[in-house]
């Protein structure tokens, strides 16, 4: 059974599951995990880290994921959920609120950011959307918000979309187990040993395989967004990107850190679609270095 989460925050009629990680005390971090999968995936190693270098940290399930509010089926697979004209579900703006729900939730007034895959993708928008609320932004294997679809397709390796898409594992719990860790393998990056008893310890502790429905993805990954272009964002910013990522091209975090004003690029040698093991010191710093630009945050009244 997956472990309780530490509450519920609510957004509407929808539950958004929130885990505290721990460090107390520490300055509010939240993480923003991508699509298909869950809070658990973020790894423990890595969230110590991220707790040594003085924040309180915290995750969520998105909506459609873990234990958060699932949304009734709806035929939308991944890529071409991403070139619809109307959103199969819900709006990229309904999820950044989902992300305000859990820092309410949390207590907190404001918090940084950090946010992988499609979570990237998706902490950009929480810091356009409620500008009063995020402190800074770090992002890692991220698209940016303000792509078109021309470019989405110019920054996806659709070779490996392919590959993906032709995994089939009995569904089972075994199954389950074995396809979520084919993924992780996928995703995992060349210039690095694959961790697999790192990868089975997170993927074990979800009830469910995230990643085998390609329609929840879908749903994820068409949330159309209406609000707002990275321009506008004032706060401190890094662009963390592997240049060996299987899914994305290095293009995409080019545009995305030429498109936030006063934006880090990072490009992390040997790092594919994950976050391994030998460089959670390094993103842990990164992110501390760009909180510690950031201007004190008025408390909210």
């Amino acid at each position: 059974m997956a472990t309780p989460p530490s509450g519920y925050a609510r957004n509407g009629d929808v539950r958004i599951a929130y885990e505290d990680l721990g460090g107390t005390g520490g300055e509010p971090l939240l993480l923003v995990m991508g699509s298909a999968v869950t809070r658990f995936w973020w790894p423990e190693g890595f969230v110590e880290e991220l707790i040594a270098r003085g924040f309180h940290v915290a995750a969520y399930d998105n909506r459609d994921a873990g234990q958060s509010t699932h949304f009734p089926a709806v035929a939308a697979r991944p890529v071409t959920a991403l070139f619809r004209r109307e959103a199969p579900a819900y709006t990229g703006e309904d999820v950044t609120d989902d992300a305000v729900a859990v820092m309410d939730a949390m207590g907190w007034d404001s918090a940084h950011l950090f946010g992988h895959s499609n979570g990237g993708l998706n902490a950009q928008r929480i810091a356009l959307r409620h500008p009063d609320r995020v402190r800074s932004l770090a992002t890692s294997a991220a698209v940016s918000s303000d792509a078109g679809r021309l470019k989405l397709l110019r920054y996806i390796r659709f070779g490996f979309v392919a590959r993906m898409a032709r995994l089939r594992f009995p569904e089972t719990r075994e199954g389950d187990i074995a396809m979520s860790l084919a993924v992780s393998r996928a995703l995992a990056s060349p210039g690095f040993p694959f961790d697999e008893a790192e990868a089975r310890s997170r993927i074990e502790k979800d009830d469910v395989c995230s990643v085998r429905d390609p329609a929840t993805m879908g749903r994820q990954l068409g949330a159309h967004w209406n609000s707002g272009h990275l321009a506008q964002l004032r706060i401190p910013a890094v662009v963390l990107h592997g240049d060996s990522d299987q899914l994305l091209r290095m293009s995409a975090a080019r545009d995305l850190a030429g498109a936030v004003p006063g934006a880090r690029l990072v490009i992390v040698p040997g790092v594919g679609h994950d976050l391994p093991r030998a460089v959670w010191p390094q993103y842990a710093d990164e992110i501390r270095a760009t909180a510690d630009t950031a201007r004190p945050h008025p408390k909210r009244t």
